[in-house]
């Protein structure tokens, strides 16, 4: 079952709760002191994120996205026990993405897990306009085109000049709006009825924009923010 819900808590109920935070890790209390200001300084720096408040004291105005909701049972002895499985995509339509997945006996307690995990595995995506079409040197589309994978499925995003749209699978929508990314083709193959494992591998694809590949010795360079 596929559900696009937005659940974003107002900006005044997380500034509540943030008032309350006691970090737990050395990169907590770095945010807290104010070494790092920036959700993209704290990325770049390759860090791992283990308190989801961190990106809440960040970026207060990140976006999140129910992209999938499953209810599951296993059979015990006593007959079966159901639980949720949801998929929760966050982003702040400017270059930052994050998925994650939880279950839980409940279905908003499982999303609210998704969402923490989805906080804590953030990317940066390169955008650009990489379409030959328009070369208006926005970042409205991807710099070149890039492909994903998860399981079974192969997703191949493409360049696309400006006013084209998402032109893509209703499943991966919002994961390219959350990313900022406006116009872009797609291409896909596999099983891509199964929500996770599409979007799963739209992330993928998102995840190396970061990676361009080069002829030479070097079979591929890593890309930094404002890399040209």
């Amino acid at each position: 079952m596929e559900e696009e819900i937005t659940e974003t808590p107002p900006i005044e109920e997380k500034k509540e709760k943030l008032k309350e935070w006691v970090p737990r890790t050395a990169l907590g209390k770095q945010v807290l002191n104010g070494k790092i200001t920036s959700l993209e300084e704290l990325l770049l720096s390759n860090k791992p994120i283990m308190e989801p408040e961190i990106v809440d004291y960040l970026e207060p105005n990140l976006e999140s996205v129910v992209i999938d909701v499953r209810k599951t049972a296993r059979v015990i002895r006593a007959g079966r026990k159901f639980s949720f499985r949801v998929g929760v995509v966050v982003g702040n339509k400017n270059g930052i993405i994050g998925l994650g997945t939880a279950k839980d006996k409940e279905k908003w307690p499982a999303v609210r897990k998704a969402t923490d995990n989805a906080k804590l595995n953030l990317i940066i995506v390169q955008r650009g306009c990489g379409s030959w079409e328009c070369a208006c040197n926005e970042p409205h589309s991807i710099p070149f085109e890039v492909t994903g994978k998860c399981a079974s499925v192969r997703v191949t995003l493409m360049p696309a000049p400006k006013g084209v749209g998402l032109v893509v699978g209703k499943a991966i929508k919002p994961v390219l709006s959350l990313a900022g990314i406006k116009d872009v083709w797609s291409r896909t193959a596999g099983n891509t009825s199964i929500t996770l494992n599409f979007v799963g591998a739209c992330f993928d694809a998102l995840r190396n924009t970061n990676v361009m590949k080069i002829e030479g010795p070097k079979a591929e360079k890593k890309l930094s923010r404002g890399s040209k």
